[in-house]
């Protein structure tokens, strides 16, 4: 009976939480804070919360891929098969599984599943969503259909802006390189890219290009991305009042001109051509936007573009902040390289604002004084907050200043920019 009772208290999760779990299921419900009672970001931080609480539950080995069931459930038999495997003792096996190369991982993968041990629950949604790429893809090809063109299509030269703002992607690249001098950081240049386009302040794309990067990060890049671009409404404003001047935070421009159907849908498909000219590496996430944005511009599938404003994006939505979520375990995501990341993250994303911001005071000068330079803050592309952040500051330094739609223009070119930036970096280092 006594030995019953033990083996009952040693199942439960009270006899097998350690500090760091805790501290864990603590982040996750500040994410959730922060989404309910904050409302930042909160259909994607609230998913990813609730995911990072069930992946650091013990004993459940929900996060689990199959080879970790082993580790934890296994005979002494079955940890001395898998330590075989992998040229190792049962002492090592932990620190073995976690420095696996390829083959071995492959190896391992297939000696676990023949001994009847599977992946839990997020680990397979991880699989689905984010190991194939499938998730980040469908979120893009939804955004291009929620997303309005029109903008960026009357007022082309705000192209610049997007592509200014992206520049905070490639300074962080150079900063978490230069993080290596300092003991316990040790990113190689693809885990620097992958860090780096949390500059774009565009989640999808940066979770599309760590999974392929640097996908032992990606629980903290994600969660680097999401955050900073709910807290653009408090990040942005000090750094726009910094860099403008009163009097250019008061100028108005005036109204933009009408865009036509055939322009719109025209727009999309020159977009794609581009890109298959000159950085095919870009294709699917560039792909998926303009097809989403054709679905919406054509006006003949209107099933379809609804579908993909609404059912498909919610659906994929939810399990992407789980699988994201699902990475946030304990005993991975607490170290001194998540803090480098999430510094690195802040940098990125003040630096993209500040390049988007000064490209848009020369366009101020250029053009005589017709450009309010605030627009060019927008340039990063959490669409569509940064635009209304952007309208917000102007209309507090002239009332009459309505700067929404202008802004547009600059934030959408934004998403663009960034999927071109991750489809140079998976071009370059991808390719190494």
């Amino acid at each position: 009976m006594e030995a019953g009772f033990e083996a009952l208290w040693l199942s439960m999760g009270l006899a097998n939480f350690e500090w760091d779990q805790l501290l864990m299921i603590g982040v996750g419900g500040l994410l959730m804070y922060l989404a309910i009672l904050k409302g930042f970001e909160p259909l994607l931080l609230l998913p990813i919360g609730f995911g990072c609480v069930l992946a650091n539950i013990p004993v459940a080995g929900l996060a689990e891929d199959a080879i970790g069931h082993l580790l934890m459930e296994g005979t002494q038999a079955q940890l001395q098969m898998l330590a075989t495997t992998l040229g190792s003792s049962v002492e090592e096996l932990k620190y073995a599984v976690k420095h696996m190369t390829s083959e071995q991982a492959f190896a391992a993968k297939q000696l676990a599943e023949q001994q009847g041990f599977t992946p839990g629950m997020l680990n397979m949604f991880y699989q689905v969503a984010i190991g194939s790429g499938v998730a980040p893809l469908l979120i893009f090809m939804g955004v291009g259909a929620l997303t309005d063109f029109s903008a960026l299509i009357a007022m082309p030269r705000t192209l610049l802006l997007g592509a200014a703002a992206q520049f905070g992607i490639f300074f962080t690249l150079i900063g978490a390189l230069a993080l290596n001098v300092i003991p316990g950081f040790n990113f190689t240049l693809a885990d620097a890219s992958a860090i780096a386009i949390i500059g774009g302040a565009d989640g999808p794309t940066a979770i599309f290009l760590a999974s392929k990067l640097a996908p032992d990060l990606l629980g903290a890049i994600a969660v680097a991305a999401y955050s900073y671009m709910a807290l653009v409404p408090i990040i942005q404003p000090p750094i726009m009042k910094l860099l403008t001047t009163e009097a250019e935070r008061k100028v108005e421009m005036m109204q933009l001109r009408p865009v036509s159907k055939t322009e719109k849908i025209m727009f999309p498909l020159m977009v794609l051509m581009l890109c298959v000219l000159f950085l095919p590496s870009a294709a699917p996430l560039i792909g998926m936007l303009t097809f989403g944005n054709l679905l919406r511009e054509s006006g003949v599938v209107d099933r379809l573009s609804k579908a993909a404003q609404n059912e498909i994006i919610n659906t994929v939505t939810i399990i992407l902040g789980l699988s994201v979520g699902s990475k946030l375990q304990a005993d991975k995501f607490l170290s001194v390289e998540t803090l480098g990341i999430l510094a690195l993250g802040a940098v990125a994303f003040a630096v993209g604002t500040a390049a988007g911001i000064m490209m848009g005071k020369a366009m101020h000068r250029l053009s005589g004084g017709k450009v309010n330079p605030l627009i060019g803050a927008a340039g990063v592309s959490a669409v569509p907050m940064a635009a209304r952040v952007v309208n917000k500051v102007g209309l507090e330094a002239n009332h009459h200043n309505f700067l929404l739609m202008h802004a547009m223009g600059p934030n959408v070119a934004g998403v663009i920019g960034s999927a071109v930036a991750a489809g140079v970096l998976l071009a370059v280092v991808g390719g190494n």
